[in-house]
Protein backbone atom coordinates (compact mmCIF):
# COMPACT_ATOMS: atom_id res chain seq x y z
CA UNK A 1 0.00 0.00 0.00
CA UNK A 2 3.04 2.64 0.78
CA UNK A 3 4.43 1.54 -2.62
CA UNK A 4 1.17 2.52 -4.40
CA UNK A 5 0.95 5.70 -2.10
CA UNK A 6 4.12 6.98 -3.05
CA UNK A 7 4.18 6.28 -6.87
CA UNK A 8 0.92 8.62 -6.88
CA UNK A 9 2.55 11.06 -4.95
CA UNK A 10 5.57 10.95 -7.07
CA UNK A 11 3.61 10.85 -10.41
CA UNK A 12 1.04 13.94 -9.06
CA UNK A 13 3.50 16.16 -7.43
CA UNK A 14 5.95 15.88 -10.53
CA UNK A 15 3.29 16.83 -12.84
CA UNK A 16 1.89 19.47 -10.39
CA UNK A 17 5.53 21.09 -10.18
CA UNK A 18 5.82 21.22 -14.13
CA UNK A 19 3.91 24.27 -14.64
CA UNK A 20 5.88 27.58 -14.39
CA UNK A 21 4.98 29.98 -11.38
CA UNK A 22 5.44 33.83 -11.38
CA UNK A 23 6.78 34.41 -7.63
CA UNK A 24 6.25 38.54 -6.64
CA UNK A 25 6.71 40.32 -3.34
CA UNK A 26 4.33 43.15 -2.99
CA UNK A 27 5.19 46.15 -1.41
CA UNK A 28 7.12 45.67 1.56
CA UNK A 29 6.05 47.93 4.80
CA UNK A 30 8.56 49.42 7.02
CA UNK A 31 8.20 46.65 9.59
CA UNK A 32 9.02 43.68 6.98
CA UNK A 33 12.65 43.42 6.48
CA UNK A 34 12.16 40.29 5.09
CA UNK A 35 9.71 38.12 3.37
CA UNK A 36 9.55 34.90 1.75
CA UNK A 37 8.52 35.14 -1.81
CA UNK A 38 4.61 33.62 -3.67
CA UNK A 39 3.53 32.06 -5.98
CA UNK A 40 0.86 34.07 -7.93
CA UNK A 41 -1.79 31.56 -7.77
CA UNK A 42 -5.59 33.20 -9.38
CA UNK A 43 -8.97 31.14 -9.40
CA UNK A 44 -8.64 30.68 -13.18
CA UNK A 45 -4.90 29.02 -12.60
CA UNK A 46 -4.64 24.99 -13.12
CA UNK A 47 -1.43 25.54 -10.68
CA UNK A 48 -3.14 24.91 -7.82
CA UNK A 49 -1.74 21.81 -6.11
CA UNK A 50 2.00 22.19 -6.70
CA UNK A 51 4.82 22.24 -4.25
CA UNK A 52 5.30 25.69 -2.60
CA UNK A 53 9.20 25.01 -1.94
CA UNK A 54 9.77 23.90 -5.48
CA UNK A 55 10.93 26.45 -8.01
CA UNK A 56 10.37 25.18 -11.66
CA UNK A 57 12.36 25.91 -14.51
CA UNK A 58 11.77 28.61 -16.60
CA UNK A 59 9.52 30.30 -13.79
CA UNK A 60 9.42 34.26 -13.67
CA UNK A 61 10.42 36.13 -10.06
CA UNK A 62 9.25 39.49 -10.40
CA UNK A 63 11.77 41.89 -8.46
CA UNK A 64 10.50 45.44 -7.25
CA UNK A 65 12.39 48.47 -6.66
CA UNK A 66 13.39 48.58 -3.11
CA UNK A 67 13.92 44.86 -3.06
CA UNK A 68 16.71 42.66 -2.97
CA UNK A 69 15.77 38.82 -4.10
CA UNK A 70 17.53 35.78 -2.83
CA UNK A 71 17.21 31.96 -4.59
CA UNK A 72 17.77 29.53 -1.70
CA UNK A 73 18.22 25.46 -2.70
CA UNK A 74 18.82 23.31 -0.11
CA UNK A 75 20.15 25.65 2.71
CA UNK A 76 22.38 27.29 0.48
CA UNK A 77 22.21 30.59 -1.57
CA UNK A 78 22.54 29.77 -5.45
CA UNK A 79 21.38 32.87 -6.84
CA UNK A 80 20.30 36.55 -6.34
CA UNK A 81 19.37 40.09 -8.17
CA UNK A 82 18.97 43.55 -6.55
CA UNK A 83 17.60 44.77 -10.43
CA UNK A 84 14.48 45.73 -10.65
CA UNK A 85 12.02 43.87 -13.44
CA UNK A 86 11.55 40.32 -14.32
CA UNK A 87 13.88 37.47 -13.51
CA UNK A 88 13.43 34.21 -14.95
CA UNK A 89 14.90 31.20 -13.02
CA UNK A 90 17.01 28.58 -14.47
CA UNK A 91 18.42 25.68 -13.13
CA UNK A 92 19.07 22.31 -14.18
CA UNK A 93 17.19 20.74 -10.86
CA UNK A 94 13.70 20.81 -11.74
CA UNK A 95 12.82 19.92 -14.89
CA UNK A 96 9.74 20.96 -16.66
CA UNK A 97 7.58 20.39 -19.46
CA UNK A 98 7.56 23.86 -20.37
CA UNK A 99 11.47 25.29 -19.71
CA UNK A 100 13.74 26.73 -21.15
CA UNK A 101 14.90 23.85 -23.63
CA UNK A 102 11.09 22.80 -24.44
CA UNK A 103 9.74 19.77 -23.25
CA UNK A 104 11.99 17.16 -20.96
CA UNK A 105 9.98 13.80 -21.27
CA UNK A 106 13.42 12.14 -19.52
CA UNK A 107 14.18 14.81 -17.20
CA UNK A 108 10.14 14.77 -16.07
CA UNK A 109 10.88 10.64 -15.69
CA UNK A 110 13.70 11.09 -13.49
CA UNK A 111 12.45 13.45 -11.29
CA UNK A 112 9.16 10.60 -10.89
CA UNK A 113 12.04 8.09 -10.35
CA UNK A 114 13.31 10.52 -7.43
CA UNK A 115 10.33 11.67 -5.70
CA UNK A 116 9.46 7.89 -5.41
CA UNK A 117 12.47 6.97 -3.48
CA UNK A 118 11.80 9.92 -1.20
CA UNK A 119 8.35 8.51 -0.49
CA UNK A 120 6.13 10.89 -3.42
CA UNK A 121 7.81 13.85 -2.53
CA UNK A 122 10.79 16.62 -3.71
CA UNK A 123 13.92 15.35 -2.53
CA UNK A 124 15.11 19.37 -2.45
CA UNK A 125 13.84 22.60 -1.07
CA UNK A 126 14.13 25.67 -3.24
CA UNK A 127 12.58 29.24 -1.72
CA UNK A 128 12.80 32.70 -2.71
CA UNK A 129 13.19 35.69 -0.40
CA UNK A 130 12.76 39.16 -0.86
CA UNK A 131 15.16 42.03 1.66
CA UNK A 132 13.66 45.38 2.11
CA UNK A 133 16.74 47.28 1.05
CA UNK A 134 14.64 51.07 1.33
CA UNK A 135 15.34 53.60 4.13
CA UNK A 136 13.83 52.31 7.24
CA UNK A 137 13.07 56.10 8.39
CA UNK A 138 11.30 57.55 11.97
CA UNK A 139 12.92 54.76 14.11
CA UNK A 140 12.79 56.29 17.70
CA UNK A 141 15.50 56.55 20.57
CA UNK A 142 15.28 57.23 23.89
CA UNK A 143 18.08 57.36 26.36
CA UNK A 144 17.19 58.11 29.99
CA UNK A 145 18.88 59.30 33.19
CA UNK A 146 22.32 58.54 32.23
CA UNK A 147 24.32 59.87 34.96
CA UNK A 148 27.66 61.89 34.22
CA UNK A 149 30.15 62.61 36.88
CA UNK A 150 32.78 65.72 36.52
CA UNK A 151 35.68 64.76 38.09
CA UNK A 152 37.36 68.57 37.91
CA UNK A 153 34.52 70.42 38.96
CA UNK A 154 33.13 67.27 41.36
CA UNK A 155 29.45 67.40 40.34
CA UNK A 156 26.65 64.72 38.66
CA UNK A 157 24.10 65.35 37.16
CA UNK A 158 21.71 63.12 34.89
CA UNK A 159 21.34 63.54 31.07
CA UNK A 160 18.85 62.27 28.85
CA UNK A 161 18.40 61.89 25.27
CA UNK A 162 15.66 61.37 22.70
CA UNK A 163 15.26 61.64 18.82
CA UNK A 164 14.71 59.32 15.04
CA UNK A 165 16.84 57.31 13.08
CA UNK A 166 16.65 55.81 10.23
CA UNK A 167 19.06 52.83 8.61
CA UNK A 168 18.98 50.67 5.34
CA UNK A 169 20.32 46.97 4.79
CA UNK A 170 22.91 47.51 2.36
CA UNK A 171 24.41 44.34 2.27
CA UNK A 172 21.29 41.70 2.31
CA UNK A 173 23.59 38.63 1.48
CA UNK A 174 25.08 39.15 4.50
CA UNK A 175 21.76 39.90 6.89
CA UNK A 176 20.42 36.47 5.24
CA UNK A 177 23.10 34.33 6.95
CA UNK A 178 24.17 36.20 10.19
CA UNK A 179 20.56 37.58 11.10
CA UNK A 180 17.28 36.16 9.77
CA UNK A 181 18.74 33.33 7.89
CA UNK A 182 15.51 30.88 6.85
CA UNK A 183 12.27 32.10 8.09
CA UNK A 184 8.83 30.64 7.35
CA UNK A 185 7.30 33.62 6.08
CA UNK A 186 8.13 36.81 7.52
CA UNK A 187 11.12 38.40 9.43
CA UNK A 188 10.43 41.65 11.16
CA UNK A 189 11.72 44.75 12.45
CA UNK A 190 10.55 44.49 16.32
CA UNK A 191 12.77 41.46 16.30
CA UNK A 192 16.02 43.65 15.29
CA UNK A 193 14.95 47.08 17.06
CA UNK A 194 15.89 46.60 20.37
CA UNK A 195 19.44 44.90 19.57
CA UNK A 196 19.10 48.08 17.38
CA UNK A 197 18.60 50.65 20.07
CA UNK A 198 21.08 48.78 22.43
CA UNK A 199 23.55 49.35 20.42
Amino acid sequence: MGLIKAAVGAIGGALADQWKEYIYCDALPNNVLMTKGECRVSERSSNTRKDSNVISDGSVIAVNEGQFMIVVEDGAIVDFSAEPGEYTYSTEKEPSLFGQEGFDLKGVAQEIVERFKMGGQPGKDQRVYFVNTKEIMDQKIGIGNIPFRDGEFDFTMNMRGFGTYSFRIINPLLFYKNVCGNVRSEFLLGELATQMRME
